[in-house]
């Protein structure tokens, strides 16, 4: 089964975060739930939540299996945990909503710096008016890495494809403008992370 040792180190700070954020009851989309462990963890520790997982086509196999063993018991009071869709943020074929929430975890570094736009309008497309994009992962500001450690690790990602890397929160709060949404927060995480909190309008 797929395991993520970020997902481990991270799974609780963010769902505190999420705690925070989210109000009661909440319908979340997951963005690129990758190993499923973020999603089975914040139904299992915030009540009142329904999770709708989501993967690329080609990966959402290993998702399913977390699923399947691990998010149908221990769920926390009136939260649910749903079967894994398909999505591709490049795609028009985004959930129905309207959600409450969309939440991807270190995704943006990770997808084309092409599909980021695409991942914000889409998201705007399926949030309820007030609803919520929190995304977390490594960003930099301006083009400057707020620790040695990102810089390496945009280093790293540049080198295995040059359409990866460490995302500026400027650029990508700009694309929320566009697509409508308004940035709420910049919240400082554990491991120089960073959870941006943007609003539909």
């Amino acid at each position: 089964m797929l395991f993520s040792e970020a997902c481990e180190r991270n799974k609780q700070s963010i769902a505190a975060e999420l705690e925070r954020w989210l109000p009661r009851p909440a319908l979340a989309l997951e963005v690129g739930s990758g190993s499923g462990q973020h999603a089975v963890h914040v139904t299992r520790t915030l009540s009142q939540l329904r999770w709708l997982p989501s993967e690329r086509p080609e990966a959402l196999a290993g998702l399913q299996q977390r699923i399947d063993l691990e998010g149908r018991s221990q769920l926390a009071a009136g939260s649910s945990l749903a079967d894994a869709v398909a999505l591709d943020v490049t795609d028009t074929g985004w959930p129905t909503g309207p959600f409450d929430a969309v939440f991807s975890a270190n995704t943006a570094h990770i997808m084309p710096a092409a599909a980021l736009p695409h991942l914000l309008t889409g998201a705007a497309s399926v949030l309820r008016p007030g609803g919520l994009l929190l995304l977390y992962g490594p960003f930099s500001d301006c083009g400057r890495h707020s620790a040695p450690s990102n810089a390496a690790f945009d280093a790293h990602l540049r080198s295995l494809d040059a359409a990866m890397g460490v995302r500026d929160a400027d650029w990508i709060v700009a694309l929320g403008q566009s697509a409508g949404l308004a940035s709420v927060a910049d919240v400082a995480m554990p491991a120089n992370n960073r959870l941006l909190v943007l609003a539909r309008r």
